[in-house]
């Protein structure tokens, strides 16, 4: 029987899933993504192309892990006023999200790394890791700090060389540049359009929505991305949670 090279968990049958955890690979990565409005140049499920991505990454990086279908929808509720967001309240977020962990416990797979890539899915995973942590025998990893993951993605555009920070990032130069990187047919360059810049209060936009910010729904200017960006930037992501990874399951063996 053929090894099969992929590792996303859902391109596999189950007895290759079985023989995948026998031959020691027991991380499962997770992401939580969203189906949202990213403004009139990308798609809806940009967070969840982005979750699907680094998820391979990471998966492919360590060697000896899987990577888990992006979990989506998401907690979108502040991008509501844009047509097409799907959103979830965070209770049943949070539920879907141990219904994922305890299942991949139960199939064997000893830590389960929880990797949210939708601003609005962090504070959720947050909450919500702790207490599946007691509940199941598998090590939980929570990559769910929004702020050093936005300054991941700006070093990500300061590694390609690109001059520009986004203090708020959504559908701007970070974003738009990773999904050049994963398919630039994706993305819509004749309606390329710059939104507000510099300081953006998150909490207005929590609480008002997006539309109170930006008409367009669009923050920072997409037209500094670059496809060469945004594979710095998944670099930069996946190295350094990488890194974490290894370091939390060091601590637990």
């Amino acid at each position: 029987m053929s090894i099969p090279s992929s590792v996303r968990l859902e391109e596999r049958t189950w007895p290759e899933v079985e023989t995948a955890l026998e031959n020691g690979r027991r991380t499962a990565i997770v992401a939580v993504g969203s189906i949202e409005q990213h403004g009139p140049h990308l798609p809806l499920n940009m967070d969840a192309l982005d979750g699907d991505e680094l998820s391979r990454r990471i998966a492919e990086e360590l060697g000896d892990a899987l990577a888990a279908p992006t979990i989506r929808p998401g907690c979108s509720g502040h991008h509501m006023e844009f047509p097409g967001t799907i959103t979830v309240p965070p209770e049943t977020l949070m539920d879907l999200i141990r219904a994922y962990c305890r299942s991949l416990d139960d199939h064997g797979f000893e830590h389960v790394v929880l990797v949210p890539t939708h601003g609005g899915n962090f504070a959720p995973v947050s909450t919500v890791a702790p207490d599946i942590a007691r509940e199941i025998d598998a090590n939980v990893i929570a990559l769910a700090d929004l702020d050093d993951h936005m300054a991941l993605l700006n070093q990500g555009l300061r590694d390609a060389g690109i001059d520009y920070q986004e203090d708020v990032i959504h559908a701007g130069a970070a974003e738009t540049a990773m999904i050049l990187a994963i398919d630039e047919g994706l993305v819509r360059t004749d309606r390329l359009e710059a939104g507000p810049e510099g300081s953006i209060s998150t909490a207005r936009l929590l609480s008002e929505g997006f539309e109170s910010i930006t008409e367009n729904g669009v923050l920072g200017d997409p037209d500094e991305a670059t496809a060469e960006a945004g594979e710095a930037i998944f670099d930069a992501v996946t190295d350094a949670y990488v890194e974490r990874i290894e370091a939390e399951r060091d601590a637990v063996r």
